[in-house]
């Protein structure tokens, strides 16, 4: 691994052990993270807007609730009436919206201080980015949210919020080595994110461990999805091949590796195969994806297709192409296949693959291949990537926990025990 190395994710959950019943401690992390982000964001590059000092320590004062105090950054591709929203694109450059997304304002309800926004492809989509990854600085971070994971993995902030559409929580937390959760499709609100595919767009959430990014979620959702002590015995289901790219041997190993340390704890691991409708599935994303994003952004593209990145340009230009019927026809293939996830689960937790095919990509020319995200993003699937393992070349590789739609709580304490299963086995805790 590349030893100039920027790792330093930092518990949100500790953080509030830390403020107690003191709250002039939240003005001491305020300026901790302030000093934090002008000490390494030259060189990772996951911030494009910080909130003024003197704003940030009158909101940590006057915080209540769960999040009272805690520096938070946001992708920028969810409005703030206080920050610059550019969606990740120069042509919204200087954009000020005049509300908060809906997120936004459950954090700031919630005591939450929004330090900053962070960087994302543009529009959320797969153009690589200018963030380099804090574990390795000469790899990607991985993308869209790749801002709000190097944010946490350097340290920051303790928690940030980001999206998935295909892969773009799950697979950053993996190359960046903490967690990620991507939650049952609208269980969190898209309500003033710039939206690309109404289908498949997730409010995803970013902490160094399973158990902040648990207590975050259940902060914003107000359902019961905090994980306490870890006691059941799970049940993993582990592909025995899959439909899309196999994973290298690299993350086989990191897999199989996280399959010891289960069985090790107690749980358990069933070998299961995906039906034939499961490879229907990657053409499917692929369609609803292309005709929705079509429709999303038909005035950028109108009015400013020059100024568009290439590689997202060539891409409208492609989903130009899809019709209405076959939009329609692939409507219906989703939710069919969704009515065959019953069979899926049949007797396990959760199933347990790689979070990606392997360790972040070298250099900033690719963020990484969501092949091992899209079908669960399309099925509506709560998801976590699970930190704690490396691979043959030193980066964070992940192994992902999938859950059955509205069991978001099992899949995360799932993904809890699987956790602590790594510790256990390697000796490594997510914040470090």
């Amino acid at each position: 691994m590349n030893t100039n190395s920027f790792y330093r994710p930092a518990s949100g959950l500790d953080l509030l052990t830390r403020i107690g019943n003191a709250p002039q401690e939240r003005g001491r992390i305020i300026l901790d993270t302030l000093a934090r982000i002008e000490e390494v964001d030259p060189e990772v590059r996951a911030m494009t807007a910080v909130a003024r000092r003197e704003a940030l320590m009158v909101s940590a004062v006057a915080a209540k609730g769960a999040l009272a105090g805690m520096p938070i950054a946001v992708k920028d591709i969810f409005d703030t009436d206080d920050l610059v929203t550019s969606y990740g694109s120069p042509i919204y450059e200087g954009h000020q919206p005049r509300s908060d997304a809906a997120i936004v304002t459950l954090l700031r309800r919630n005591g939450g201080i929004i330090v900053g926004k962070t960087v994302t492809s543009e529009f959320a989509y797969m153009a690589p980015t200018v963030t380099r990854n804090p574990c390795d600085m000469a790899r990607t971070a991985g993308g869209s949210s790749s801002g709000s994971a190097a944010a946490v993995a350097a340290g920051m902030a303790p928690f940030a919020i980001g999206s998935q559409t295909g892969g773009s929580t799950i697979r950053p937390a993996s190359f960046c080595g903490i967690a990620g959760y991507k939650p049952t499709l609208g269980m969190l609100p898209t309500v003033g994110m710039k939206c690309f595919s109404w289908s498949f767009d997730t409010v995803g959430l970013f902490a160094a461990g399973v158990r902040d990014v648990a207590y975050l979620a259940q902060v914003l959702s107000g359902r019961q999805l905090a994980v306490g002590g870890v006691t059941f015995s799970p049940v993993f289901g582990v592909p025995d091949s899959y439909p899309w790219t196999e994973p290298s041997a690299n993350a086989s190993a990191a897999l199989d590796t996280a399959v010891r340390a289960i069985e090790r704890a107690g749980g358990r691991v069933r070998r299961v195969r995906f039906g034939s409708w499961m490879a229907d599935m990657i053409c499917v994303h692929d369609t609803i994806q292309s005709y929705e994003a079509w429709q999303t952004l038909r005035y950028e593209y109108d009015h400013h297709r020059v100024e568009l990145l290439p590689k997202l340009a060539a891409f409208l230009d492609r989903a130009a192409s899809v019709d209405t019927a076959t939009y329609a026809k692939a409507c219906i293939l989703m939710e069919q296949a969704k009515d065959r996830l019953s069979e899926l689960f049949d007797g396990i937790t959760g199933l347990l693959t790689p979070s990606a095919p392997d360790e972040a990509p070298d250099g900033l020319g690719s963020t990484g291949d969501p092949a091992f995200n899209r079908n669960w993003t399309l099925l509506g699937c709560p998801c976590v990537n699970v930190p704690g393992l490396r691979g043959a070349r030193g980066g964070p590789i992940g192994v992902q926990v999938i859950g059955r739609p509205w069991e978001d709580a099992r899949c995360l304490d799932a993904a809890a025990f699987v956790e602590q299963a790594i510790a256990a086995r390697t000796g490594h805790h997510p914040a470090m």
